[in-house]
């Protein structure tokens, strides 16, 4: 097995880029599931620019999408592509830096020309420069072969143009010895209204198929056969972290007997998560669209006042304005769960970019004294389970939670292994029984495990109670302005948040061992950091990756786990803020790695920190 950073027969890099209207999302999707039913382990990064429809052949325009198939474990879409298919010049010049010498590149020939070499601001063709030396380069006329092959069809030039993607997919399909029959069943159902955009795009998939086949272009295009990867004996998919959000909130209304109710405003790039939960009313979730993010957050926690668990989402710039209805949950002791699918900021800042700046936000960012729960996702697979188990904090506890994911995460997908729901142990709710009454179990009587009070909804005649966001009595919960009572009340919500670590696991080391280096990271770095602990282990470094899913409040043995360790690194996508927390709870002497790129991780990128570090704690031990 080889490094995941390069690519091997066992592991292959694919990059597709061109302009927005070209389809490369849909021929990347289509890639996808054609990898997994081949039996590859996969990882994907879909890499588009924030304009709906920028000017075509412009270089902020470009849209890629990148995966990495193979027999080995994948957790990464990969460092450095083995092949890139460029539509145009723009995304040819973009994508170059990425690519390690001797990449195939096939380009759209017939996109070379003068006007569309201007438009991405290049004085020459780099297909007759020389610039290309170091790489294995196969121009073929696709736009051209694409209007020959549906000719037949009687589509007009532009439409004809909009089937190349599916002509290079059938290409790419054949130099993989991946199945069209996947790609095939997908056209026949979306175009099965328009029979001739429906020929016409299986006739292109054929024909790029057809001609990898046949053209003999020599070393520069040969079919290469990956192996399976040895997966487990159960029924895979492959899923988005936005559709496995989706699935674990109906899991957890499932789990909690509880219906949901999901109140949202779009914002990218959370907004694929209501499109995910729109149409699942069958399944106990009610979706609304807001008119504004402060709407979204006040009717979730509306519902949850009136008896539904109330979940809402947004990305950092949304999150900022429901701040003030956080504070009004932690107040009124309601569960409520918020989904923060973190991009690249501030402000607008790079929406349909990947960062993890939001730390600061979540645990820190509300007035006064006003603790919440924060957990985060590690990959798209691993927001199933972290759905579930962030409702059932906000449930437990009666306690907003902050669920962070990101923009790779909500967007990328991987295999998932589907899940046996009755291994899930149901989430109980602090719902009256039916020997409570309000002499015997008051309002207000808090659990002393949970620091939980009960969840009552409107109408019950017996249970009537004062709710609001002016302080409450801590017995009675009729308004109160004394100050010993607003000190035991600040001490309770302290206190609820401790009694979180209570009922979350220890923390446990994901690879290595108890010794040398720590790598700790939380949310999508999981993947490259594993990767790049994985070869530092490999090339004999004393290495260990630690992942966080619990960050507010920490496990409660983490401090004791990394005091073993000569050295803790941090990587994050910002510029340090779990480097922060880990020094504010647990003074904790972090050497931070940080990157504000818009992009993940690379895996080269950290195994050379993971070297500098190991080169000098070893020349610390000689001259010790």
């Amino acid at each position: 097995m080889t490094s995941q950073t390069s690519g091997s027969p066992t592991s292959q890099i694919v990059r597709f880029a061109g302009d927005s209207g070209d389809g490369i999302q849909l021929q990347g999707a289509q890639f996808t599931h054609a990898s997994a039913l081949s039996g590859h382990d996969l990882a994907t990064f879909p890499d588009f620019p924030a304009e709906i429809r920028a000017p075509a052949g412009t270089r902020f325009g470009v849209s890629a999408f990148q995966i990495q198939f193979g027999s080995n474990r994948v957790t990464t879409p990969g460092d450095a592509p083995d092949v890139l298919v460029a539509f145009n010049p723009a995304a040819l010049v973009v994508n170059l830096p990425r690519l390690p010498k001797g990449a195939l590149i096939i380009a759209d020939a017939s996109a070379f020309t003068e006007q569309r070499l201007r438009r991405a601001d290049l004085d020459a063709n780099p297909m007759e420069d020389g610039s290309l030396a170091d790489y294995r380069v196969c121009a073929i006329d696709i736009a051209q072969l694409t209007l020959e092959a549906v000719k037949p069809f009687g589509l007009g030039t532009k439409d004809s143009q909009r089937c190349k993607n599916f002509w290079a997919l059938g290409l790419v399909l054949w130099m993989f010895d991946q199945p069209r029959e996947p790609t095939v069943a997908w056209i026949r159902a979306r175009f099965r209204a328009n029979q001739a955009l429906l020929d016409a795009n299986l006739a292109a998939l054929n024909a790029g198929h057809a001609y990898g086949e046949t053209a003999e272009l020599g070393r520069e295009l040969t079919q290469r056969h990956v192996p399976e990867a040895p997966l487990k004996a159960i029924e895979y998919r492959t899923i988005t972290g936005a559709e496995a959000l989706a699935l674990g909130i109906v899991a957890a209304g499932e789990l909690a007997d509880t219906e949901v109710m999901f109140c949202s405003y779009p914002i990218t790039p959370a907004s694929s998560l209501l499109h995910h939960l729109v149409g699942l009313e069958d399944a106990g979730v009610t979706t609304y669209q807001a008119e504004d993010e402060i709407a979204a957050v006040c009717s979730a926690i509306g519902a949850s006042y009136a008896g539904k668990f109330g979940i809402t989402s947004s990305s950092g710039p949304g999150i900022a304005l429901k701040t003030e209805a956080l504070g009004l949950a932690v107040a009124t002791e309601l569960p409520l769960l918020v989904v923060n699918s973190q991009r690249a900021g501030p402000s607008t800042g790079m929406p349909t970019k990947t960062e993890q700046s939001d730390l600061y936000q979540a645990v820190y960012g509300r007035n006064a004294d006003s603790p919440i729960p924060v957990i985060a996702a590690r990959s798209p697979g691993d927001c199933f389970e972290v759905a579930i188990e962030a409702s059932r904090i906000a449930l437990r506890h009666m306690t907003p939670v902050i669920l962070l994911t990101d923009g790779y995460i909500a967007n990328a997908s991987e295999l998932w292994p589907l899940p046996d729901i009755d291994a899930f142990a149901p989430i109980p709710t602090n719902r009256p029984g039916p020997a409570d009454t309000p002499e015997s179990r008051p309002v207000y009587a808090r659990d002393p495990a949970t620091e939980a009070r009960l969840w009552l909804a409107p109408g019950d005649s017996a249970y009537l109670y004062r709710v609001g966001g002016i302080e409450k009595d801590f017995y009675t919960g009729d308004i109160s302005y004394e100050a010993a009572n607003h000190q035991r009340m600040t001490d309770m919500r302290a206190r609820k948040l401790a009694r979180v670590a209570d009922f979350i696991p220890d923390q446990t080391v994901e690879l290595g061992d108890e010794m040398g280096l720590a790598v700790v990271a939380w949310g999508s770095t999981y993947g490259a950091v594993y990767q790049a602990v994985r070869l530092a282990r490999e090339e004999g470094i004393a290495v260990a990756h630690i992942h966080l899913r619990h960050i507010n409040p920490l496990p409660s043995n983490l401090g004791e786990l990394l005091g073993r360790y000569d050295t803790v690194l941090v990587p994050e996508l910002n510029t340090g803020q779990l480097a922060t927390v880990l020094r504010d709870r647990l003074l904790i002497n972090c050497v931070q790695i940080n990157q504000v790129s818009g992009q993940p991780f690379a895996v080269s990128t950290l195994l050379n920190h993971l070297r500098a570090h190991a080169t000098v704690r070893l020349q610390e031990v000689r001259h010790g």
